[in-house]
């Protein structure tokens, strides 16, 4: 049988290249990484470029705010064994607050949405796991402080043991590039990939 998981996240998840800004190759999406290293596991992987934890931004090309496209993934999805949730970058920008404890309330609103979803079948609610990103450097754009970046994974890890589930620091593996100090190169993008193999297997068992 096959496993079926979901991976719900924002430029880093779909794999954006620092540099050129297009899209890296399969070898250098986490998603992809992470299916390729599973046997009968499947990934829908769901990045969109600038998507925050809950907070609107019409200033990109498509809906940003991840509390309203969540249930839509979930829909498109279901049944779900898993969800990978891995946002908070895009919340430290300054127009969204810029803060990190505002980033933890949105991945809790998105924790609430994955229990209470009415799956088909009903009471099919997937497992769940919360993914620090790596934090963003000096001059990230946006105006993200470094120093909120890197209060993110300590309070993801409180979020999540308060709420009994699983929870990754991909900070430990992967480090942003220089080139603009807040996405992923291919293989440190790949680094992610091979590191959740451990997590995920554990939550599927």
């Amino acid at each position: 049988m096959t496993r079926e998981v979901l991976a719900f996240g924002d430029s880093l998840t779909w794999g954006a290249d620092p540099v050129t800004g297009l899209r890296h190759p399969a070898g250098g999406q986490w998603p992809r990484v992470l299916e390729a290293a599973l046997s009968g596991v499947r990934i829908h992987a769901d990045g969109v470029g600038g998507r925050t934890t809950c907070r609107d931004d019409d200033a990109g090309a498509a809906l940003r705010n991840g509390a309203k496209a969540l249930p839509v993934a979930l829909s498109a999805h279901m049944p779900l064994d898993l969800v990978i949730l891995m946002l908070g970058t895009n919340d430290l920008k300054a127009v969204h607050g810029g803060r990190a404890d505002g980033a933890q309330a949105g991945m809790k609103r998105l924790a609430e949405i994955v229990a209470t979803f009415p799956y088909k079948p009903l009471g099919a609610v997937p497992r769940l796991l919360i993914v620090a990103p790596p934090p963003t450097g000096a001059g990230a754009a946006g105006g993200r402080d470094p120093g909120e970046a890197r209060r993110i994974a300590p309070l993801y890890r409180a979020l999540a043991d308060e709420l009994g589930c699983g929870f990754f620091d991909a900070g430990e593996v992967a480090s942003v590039s220089p080139a603009d100090q807040v996405h992923l190169d291919a293989e440190a993008t790949a680094a992610i990939g091979r590191a959740l193999v451990a997590p995920v297997t554990e939550l599927l068992a």
